[in-house]
Protein backbone atom coordinates (compact mmCIF):
# COMPACT_ATOMS: atom_id res chain seq x y z
CA UNK A 1 0.00 0.00 0.00
CA UNK A 2 1.08 2.94 -0.84
CA UNK A 3 1.54 6.14 1.58
CA UNK A 4 0.26 9.41 1.13
CA UNK A 5 1.81 11.86 0.60
CA UNK A 6 2.48 15.07 3.30
CA UNK A 7 0.47 18.13 2.82
CA UNK A 8 2.81 21.11 1.65
CA UNK A 9 2.50 23.47 4.55
CA UNK A 10 0.75 26.53 3.22
CA UNK A 11 2.02 30.10 5.00
CA UNK A 12 -0.73 32.39 3.53
CA UNK A 13 -3.81 30.37 3.94
CA UNK A 14 -5.37 27.20 4.76
CA UNK A 15 -3.69 23.56 4.66
CA UNK A 16 -5.81 20.41 4.55
CA UNK A 17 -5.24 17.60 7.17
CA UNK A 18 -5.44 13.60 6.20
CA UNK A 19 -7.90 11.90 8.12
CA UNK A 20 -6.63 10.76 11.64
CA UNK A 21 -4.03 13.75 12.18
CA UNK A 22 -4.96 16.56 14.35
CA UNK A 23 -2.99 19.93 14.48
CA UNK A 24 -1.94 22.59 16.93
CA UNK A 25 -0.42 25.83 17.67
CA UNK A 26 3.04 25.57 20.19
CA UNK A 27 3.68 28.63 21.81
CA UNK A 28 7.73 28.22 23.90
CA UNK A 29 8.12 30.45 26.39
CA UNK A 30 10.72 31.38 28.35
CA UNK A 31 12.03 33.28 32.37
CA UNK A 32 14.87 34.64 32.60
CA UNK A 33 15.13 36.03 36.07
CA UNK A 34 13.02 35.48 39.11
CA UNK A 35 9.37 37.52 38.76
CA UNK A 36 7.65 39.21 41.98
CA UNK A 37 4.55 36.72 42.08
CA UNK A 38 1.92 37.44 44.36
CA UNK A 39 1.94 35.78 47.71
CA UNK A 40 -0.37 32.77 48.15
CA UNK A 41 -1.34 30.87 51.31
CA UNK A 42 -1.98 27.12 50.57
CA UNK A 43 -4.65 25.36 52.55
CA UNK A 44 -3.03 23.07 55.11
CA UNK A 45 -3.67 20.03 54.13
CA UNK A 46 -1.98 20.79 50.76
CA UNK A 47 1.19 18.92 50.30
CA UNK A 48 3.71 18.42 47.32
CA UNK A 49 4.79 14.95 47.12
CA UNK A 50 7.42 13.58 45.01
CA UNK A 51 6.40 10.79 42.47
CA UNK A 52 9.00 10.21 39.92
CA UNK A 53 9.87 6.87 40.76
CA UNK A 54 6.32 6.31 41.37
CA UNK A 55 5.07 5.45 37.76
CA UNK A 56 1.81 3.83 37.92
CA UNK A 57 0.95 7.25 40.20
CA UNK A 58 2.67 9.76 37.75
CA UNK A 59 0.92 7.98 34.50
CA UNK A 60 -2.48 8.03 36.72
CA UNK A 61 -2.40 11.56 36.95
CA UNK A 62 -0.71 12.74 33.88
CA UNK A 63 -4.51 10.91 32.08
CA UNK A 64 -6.82 12.56 34.57
CA UNK A 65 -5.21 15.75 33.99
CA UNK A 66 -4.41 15.72 30.59
CA UNK A 67 -7.22 13.47 29.14
CA UNK A 68 -10.15 16.24 28.56
CA UNK A 69 -6.93 18.34 26.51
CA UNK A 70 -5.76 15.54 24.42
CA UNK A 71 -2.11 15.89 26.06
CA UNK A 72 -0.75 12.26 24.28
CA UNK A 73 2.68 12.80 25.01
CA UNK A 74 3.48 10.82 28.05
CA UNK A 75 0.58 8.52 27.83
CA UNK A 76 1.97 6.98 24.76
CA UNK A 77 5.38 6.63 25.86
CA UNK A 78 6.54 3.31 26.45
CA UNK A 79 7.61 2.30 30.48
CA UNK A 80 11.00 2.05 29.76
CA UNK A 81 11.34 5.72 27.91
CA UNK A 82 9.31 7.05 30.46
CA UNK A 83 11.42 5.26 33.46
CA UNK A 84 14.82 6.77 32.02
CA UNK A 85 13.20 10.34 32.42
CA UNK A 86 11.41 9.91 35.54
CA UNK A 87 14.26 8.47 37.18
CA UNK A 88 16.83 10.84 36.27
CA UNK A 89 18.03 12.89 39.52
CA UNK A 90 17.72 15.60 37.35
CA UNK A 91 14.35 15.26 37.08
CA UNK A 92 11.99 16.15 39.78
CA UNK A 93 7.85 15.41 39.26
CA UNK A 94 5.38 16.20 42.18
CA UNK A 95 2.04 15.80 43.03
CA UNK A 96 -0.20 18.36 45.14
CA UNK A 97 -2.44 16.22 47.25
CA UNK A 98 -5.47 18.10 48.97
CA UNK A 99 -5.38 15.50 51.83
CA UNK A 100 -7.50 13.54 49.72
CA UNK A 101 -6.57 12.81 46.42
CA UNK A 102 -3.83 13.84 43.54
CA UNK A 103 -5.00 16.80 42.42
CA UNK A 104 -2.45 18.69 40.43
CA UNK A 105 0.95 17.58 38.56
CA UNK A 106 4.40 20.01 38.81
CA UNK A 107 7.21 18.24 36.95
CA UNK A 108 10.40 19.93 36.40
CA UNK A 109 13.51 19.13 34.08
CA UNK A 110 17.04 20.28 35.33
CA UNK A 111 18.86 18.17 32.01
CA UNK A 112 19.41 20.89 29.81
CA UNK A 113 23.01 22.64 31.05
CA UNK A 114 22.22 25.95 33.05
CA UNK A 115 18.86 25.71 32.39
CA UNK A 116 15.21 24.34 33.46
CA UNK A 117 12.26 23.04 31.78
CA UNK A 118 8.78 23.41 32.94
CA UNK A 119 7.72 20.52 31.79
CA UNK A 120 4.50 20.05 33.19
CA UNK A 121 1.83 21.99 34.90
CA UNK A 122 -1.95 20.72 35.21
CA UNK A 123 -4.51 20.15 37.45
CA UNK A 124 -7.26 18.30 37.46
CA UNK A 125 -10.60 18.60 36.11
CA UNK A 126 -12.91 20.84 38.70
CA UNK A 127 -9.84 21.64 40.64
CA UNK A 128 -9.09 25.14 38.18
CA UNK A 129 -9.73 28.34 39.94
CA UNK A 130 -8.70 27.66 43.42
CA UNK A 131 -5.16 29.10 43.32
CA UNK A 132 -3.62 25.62 42.85
CA UNK A 133 -2.17 27.00 39.25
CA UNK A 134 -0.45 30.28 41.42
CA UNK A 135 0.79 27.50 44.16
CA UNK A 136 2.40 24.94 41.18
CA UNK A 137 3.86 27.98 39.57
CA UNK A 138 5.49 29.61 43.28
CA UNK A 139 7.43 26.37 43.52
CA UNK A 140 8.33 25.88 40.66
CA UNK A 141 9.77 29.08 40.19
CA UNK A 142 11.19 28.70 43.83
CA UNK A 143 13.21 25.28 42.93
CA UNK A 144 14.26 26.45 39.01
CA UNK A 145 15.55 29.96 40.39
CA UNK A 146 17.51 28.07 43.54
CA UNK A 147 19.76 26.32 41.05
CA UNK A 148 22.00 28.73 38.86
CA UNK A 149 19.91 28.24 35.98
CA UNK A 150 19.89 31.31 33.22
CA UNK A 151 16.09 30.81 32.04
CA UNK A 152 13.23 28.64 33.04
CA UNK A 153 11.71 28.02 29.89
CA UNK A 154 7.77 25.66 29.07
CA UNK A 155 5.83 25.46 26.38
CA UNK A 156 2.28 25.27 25.81
CA UNK A 157 -0.57 24.60 22.61
CA UNK A 158 -3.65 25.43 21.25
CA UNK A 159 -5.04 21.36 22.33
CA UNK A 160 -4.65 22.54 26.32
CA UNK A 161 -7.17 25.10 28.42
CA UNK A 162 -7.00 28.53 26.82
CA UNK A 163 -6.02 29.77 30.29
CA UNK A 164 -3.06 28.11 29.90
CA UNK A 165 -0.73 30.82 27.93
CA UNK A 166 -2.33 33.87 29.64
CA UNK A 167 -1.36 32.40 32.76
CA UNK A 168 1.87 31.64 31.65
CA UNK A 169 2.81 35.07 30.57
CA UNK A 170 0.90 36.98 33.83
CA UNK A 171 3.49 34.85 35.73
CA UNK A 172 6.55 36.30 34.09
CA UNK A 173 7.19 34.02 30.80
CA UNK A 174 7.90 35.82 27.45
CA UNK A 175 7.12 34.54 24.47
CA UNK A 176 9.73 33.79 21.94
CA UNK A 177 8.93 31.14 19.31
CA UNK A 178 5.45 29.20 17.99
CA UNK A 179 5.35 26.15 15.85
CA UNK A 180 2.57 23.95 14.49
CA UNK A 181 2.87 20.40 15.53
CA UNK A 182 0.83 17.55 13.52
CA UNK A 183 0.22 14.52 15.13
CA UNK A 184 -1.63 11.23 14.91
CA UNK A 185 -4.94 11.69 16.70
CA UNK A 186 -4.54 9.66 19.84
CA UNK A 187 -7.66 8.83 20.01
CA UNK A 188 -7.78 6.74 16.78
CA UNK A 189 -4.72 4.56 17.96
CA UNK A 190 -6.53 3.91 21.37
CA UNK A 191 -4.67 5.56 23.56
CA UNK A 192 -6.79 7.79 24.63
CA UNK A 193 -10.63 6.96 24.79
CA UNK A 194 -12.54 8.02 21.63
CA UNK A 195 -14.54 10.67 24.17
CA UNK A 196 -11.40 12.70 25.58
CA UNK A 197 -11.28 16.19 24.36
CA UNK A 198 -14.63 16.64 22.87
CA UNK A 199 -14.01 20.12 22.17
CA UNK A 200 -11.89 18.66 19.02
CA UNK A 201 -13.94 16.74 16.59
CA UNK A 202 -12.38 12.86 15.74
CA UNK A 203 -11.98 13.03 12.21
CA UNK A 204 -11.59 9.29 11.14
CA UNK A 205 -12.39 6.30 12.15
CA UNK A 206 -11.12 3.46 14.49
CA UNK A 207 -10.88 0.16 12.48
Amino acid sequence: MTAEPAAALNLDGYTDLPSGKIATIVTYLEMRSRPTLSPFEKPEDWSLQRIDRDHPRYRALFRTIGEPWLWFSRAMMPDAELAAILDDPEVEAYALHDGTADVGLLELDFRPKEEAELAFLGLVPGFIGRGAGRFLMHEAVERAFSRPVERLFVHTCTLDSPGALPFYIRSGFTPYRRAIEVADDPRLLGVLPLEAAPHIPVLGGRE
